[in-house]
C-alpha cells in the first residue's frame, strides 16, 4: 500500500511503476547473463541510462521543466564520480579480492560524489 501512495505522490501510476521495476530486473538479468559470456559487455551495460530514465520520468511527471533540467544536471555531475569508482576498482583489483576492490571503489565514489556536490557550498 505504501508503494502505491508513494508512486501517486510522484506521479507514477501503478502500471507505469511496475513497468519500470520490470525494466530494472531485466537489465540486472542481462548483466548477469552477459558476464557468463565475456567481460566487456557487463562493463558497458551499466552505462545504459536505466536509473536516469526512472528518475527523469518521476521528475518529469511533476510537470516542472526547471526541475527536469535540475535532475539532468545532477545526473551529469555524477559522471566524474562514476569514473573515479571504475578507476579505483581497476587499481585495487591487483591488490585485493574483487569484492574488496568494489567496496574500495564505492568508498572512492562516495568521496568523489560528496566533493562534487558539497564543494560549491564551501568555495
Amino acid at each position: 500500500m505504501w508503494r502505491r501512495e508513494a508512486d501517486d505522490r510522484i506521479g507514477i501510476g501503478a502500471a507505469h511503476g511496475y513497468r519500470l521495476e520490470r525494466r530494472g530486473r531485466r537489465t540486472a538479468a542481462l548483466i548477469v547473463w552477459a558476464s557468463k559470456r565475456g567481460n566487456v559487455l557487463p562493463g558497458i551495460l551499466p552505462l545504459a541510462p536505466t536509473f536516469a530514465v526512472i528518475a527523469l520520468l518521476a521528475v518529469g511527471a511533476k510537470g516542472d521543466p526547471g526541475g527536469f533540467r535540475d535532475a539532468c544536471l545532477a545526473g551529469m555531475k555524477t559522471i566524474p564520480a562514476y569514473l573515479a569508482f571504475l578507476g579505483a576498482c581497476w587499481l585495487f583489483i591487483d591488490k585485493v579480492d574483487y569484492s574488496l576492490a568494489v567496496a574500495g571503489g564505492i568508498a572512492v565514489w562516495l568521496l568523489a560524489a560528496l566533493a562534487i556536490f558539497l564543494a560549491p557550498r564551501y568555495l
